[in-house]
């Protein structure tokens, strides 16, 4: 029988709630800028800031322009994968993949207020993590079957996020064909973020699509 992961002392409370992932090439109805701030409105309370394609100057004036956008907002901003750009921009923290950064040398650049999440495809990898690194939060991913994750190992289900819930206690954010219609499910299994990308970049309405979610989470 596997351990509990062992987390800090106090959970991270700015991990919950709704969590958006941006796709610039999935924002269909408006720019990144206007999805931000609409999906802000309907209640998203984390912003990952992901570009998988871009230069990295191009990163870090997308970057620095979010920055200013969530200034005194008290949401949190995320840098996906790169650690240079976070640190670039003050950001609030970086999640990071399996082929990222090692966690602990992210810890010693970043410091110890900065977030730091990191995505779990096996369930091995997760008693994998170095207890130095200090980590805040896992994102299991992916929940679903989802076009927006195409270089993962695995399908998570219902089934296998309870598992990885009774085997941490880190915040757990949850990604993945999440929508309206399931993501009740999915906080009731044990998330406590669930991390949107389509569902609020190609949305008509994104505030109307972000509230939908929200009472879940009361």
């Amino acid at each position: 029988m596997t351990s509990k992961v062992i987390i800090k002392k106090n959970k991270d409370q700015r991990i919950h709630g709704i969590y958006l992932v941006t796709d610039r090439d999935l924002c269909i109805y408006h720019n990144l800028t206007t999805v931000i701030k609409k999906s802000i409105l309907g209640g998203v309370r984390i912003v990952q800031l992901r570009e998988k394609s871009c230069s990295t100057k191009e990163f870090l004036e997308i970057a620095k322009e979010i920055k200013e956008l969530l200034k005194n907002t008290n949401i949190p901003f995320i840098i996906n994968d790169r650690v240079d750009i976070a640190l670039a921009v003050q950001a609030d923290g970086v999640h990071l993949g399996q082929s990222d950064m090692p966690l602990e040398i992210a810890r010693k650049l970043l410091g110890d207020q900065a977030i730091i999440g990191i995505s779990i495809e096996e369930f091995d990898q997760l008693h994998s993590i170095p207890s130095s690194a200090n980590i805040d939060y896992i994102g299991v991913s992916p929940i679903f079957s989802t076009p927006t994750k195409t270089d993962t190992k695995n399908i998570w289900g219902i089934e296998g996020l309870k598992k990885i819930r009774r085997d941490t206690s880190l915040p757990i954010v949850a990604i993945g064909g999440i929508n309206e219609g399931n993501a009740k499910e999915i906080i009731s299994a044990g998330a406590d973020s669930i991390a949107v990308v389509s569902y609020l970049c190609s949305a008509l309405d994104p505030e109307e699509n972000a509230k939908k979610i929200l009472p879940f989470f009361s």
